[in-house]
Parts: C-alpha cells; sequence; structure tokens
C-alpha cells in the first residue's frame, strides 16, 4: 500500500511541477509582449529597434514589412544580431503565433542574450488590422527554410 502511495505522490508532484512551470511561462510570454498601439508609439518616438523574423515561406506569401524594420531570418539570427546591442529595447514579430511559439522566440532571444525584448502581441496581421502602415518588402531573400 506504501509504494501506491509514494508513486501517486511523485505522480502528482510532477504534474504539479508541469502545471507550474507552464503558468510561469505564460506569465513570462504576456509580461513579454506589447500591443500595436504601444509600438506604434515608441516606433514614433524612435524608442525601440524592430525586427522581422518571419519564416521564409510567411514572408513569400506576404512580402511586406512594417516601416523601420530590420528583416532577419530565423536561421540567421544568432550571426545577424551578433555585433548588435544586448540592452537596447528591442520588438521581435512574425505571423502571429501562439504561445508556444512566443516561449521558443523568447528563449531564444535569452540565449543570444537579448535582456529587453519584446513580442508584438499577433504579430504582423495584428498590426495590419490596426490600419498601421506596412511597406512593400523588395529585397531578395532565399526560401531556405530551415532553422
Amino acid at each position: 500500500m506504501s509504494a501506491i502511495v509514494i508513486v501517486g505522490t511523485v505522480v502528482l508532484v510532477l504534474v504539479m511541477g508541469l502545471i507550474v512551470r507552464r503558468l510561469l511561462a505564460k506569465r513570462e510570454v504576456r509580461a513579454k509582449t506589447i500591443e500595436p498601439e504601444a509600438l506604434y508609439t515608441q516606433l514614433k518616438a524612435k524608442q525601440v529597434l524592430l525586427y522581422d523574423v518571419r519564416q521564409p515561406l510567411d514572408f513569400l506569401a506576404h512580402p511586406e514589412i512594417i516601416p523601420g524594420a530590420i528583416r532577419i531570418a530565423p536561421k540567421d539570427i544568432a550571426d545577424q544580431t551578433a555585433h548588435f546591442s544586448r540592452d537596447q529595447n528591442s520588438v521581435i514579430y512574425c505571423t502571429g503565433g501562439d504561445d508556444a511559439t512566443f516561449e521558443m522566440v523568447l528563449g531564444k532571444a535569452r540565449a543570444l542574450q537579448f535582456t529587453r525584448v519584446k513580442l508584438l502581441k499577433g504579430g504582423l496581421p495584428a498590426w495590419k488590422e490596426k490600419g498601421y502602415p506596412v511597406e512593400e518588402y523588395t529585397e531578395s531573400f532565399h526560401l531556405d527554410t530551415a532553422t
């Protein structure tokens, strides 16, 4: 009987640990997102750097970019950001994404030691839905989808 109680307790502790970890991750995502309105204000005041990290196929489908954004292919982030300031206010956007995508992007930003990075809530679609400007992206890019 005591073995069953021990196993049950271990399972309960593991499940509770997963739940707590998931809640903390969701809390971090909420704290690290920025609404389109706030981003628009910060861009107008030149208080933030903006990075478009959409996948090449997403970019091919919608070849537009938020004015002032720097386009970085996801597979090239480490190389292309090597000389960037790590404590500059920065915003990353993609095609929208869910909490799991945001957690992955935040994890990569943390691994690259970016300390003041946020994610645009709803990505490019939310930006456009608010009627904020986009411009045609005319630079060439590779459709290599490896990340």
